[in-house]
């Protein structure tokens, strides 16, 4: 809980992960030996301050899932539900079997999320009613005319990239989604969907190890992050 409000978590794992160009979803291929769900869902397990965790997953891996959650004795999940066509969808699916005043949803590819990032999105959500973890680009970014053509280059000092874990009072979030659905809106992610609401979204720092593996060259990062996070004694990095 934060602030004796009870706290879930979304994972929205029904996509099919294209970019990565395998056989397999992106969220069963192996870090070390172990499902990248896995990992992901082991960090928001082990936090004190998250009560609950829905997974939306492909209707043929419901059952799989549901598995991997008890072989590995993960104890918050609550539940896992069949996803939707898009991620939004599978969000919204979940939303539906959560039972919480503040609601998290994370990416089932992000495994390196640590205590302290989700707590302080938590926390925030908790206090302003949304929140996002973020990180300042680290490169130039150049704002194009669809051809190929510069049009103009942003202060960078305004620029953020979001991540997950993204954080809102549960009923703002799921009138963002009702009003989406509404309209046939889709967004790129939960914020942009409260954002339509004209509600303020709060950006709380987020981690460079909190990456989404998405392709393979991620994967390889991954690996490597792995390896320095787990060698370490220091729970402040993880």
């Amino acid at each position: 809980m934060i602030d004796d409000k009870k706290v879930s978590v979304v994972i929205p794992a029904a996509g099919a992960g294209r970019r990565m160009g395998g056989p397999r979803a992106k969220q069963f291929l192996e870090l070390q030996g172990r499902p990248i769900l896995l990992l992901t869902l082991e960090r928001f397990d082990s936090s004190p301050e998250i009560d609950e965790i829905v997974i939306a997953a492909a209707a043929d891996e419901v059952d799989v899932v549901r598995a991997l959650v008890r072989v590995h004795g993960l104890r918050k999940v609550r539940s896992v539900v069949p996803g939707g066509k898009e991620r939004q969808d599978s969000v919204w699916n979940a939303l539906e079997a959560a039972a919480c005043d503040i609601v998290l949803v994370h990416d089932a590819v992000r495994p390196f999320v640590s205590h302290h990032l989700m707590s302080a999105v938590a926390a925030e959500a908790a206090r302003s009613g949304a929140a996002v973890a973020a990180v300042a680009p680290k490169e130039t970014i150049k704002i194009s005319d669809g051809s190929g053509i510069v049009l103009s280059t942003p202060d960078r000092a305004h620029l953020w990239v979001a991540q997950t874990p993204q954080g809102f009072a549960y009923s703002l979030l799921v009138e963002a989604h009702r009003q989406a659905q509404k309209e046939g809106y889709y967004g790129t992610d939960d914020a942009s969907l409260v954002e339509r609401l004209g509600a303020k979204v709060s950006l709380v720092q987020g981690s460079y190890d909190n990456i989404k593996i998405t392709t393979p060259e991620d994967v390889e990062l991954a690996e490597r992050i792995l390896a320095r996070v787990t060698g370490e004694s220091s729970h402040l990095v993880f």
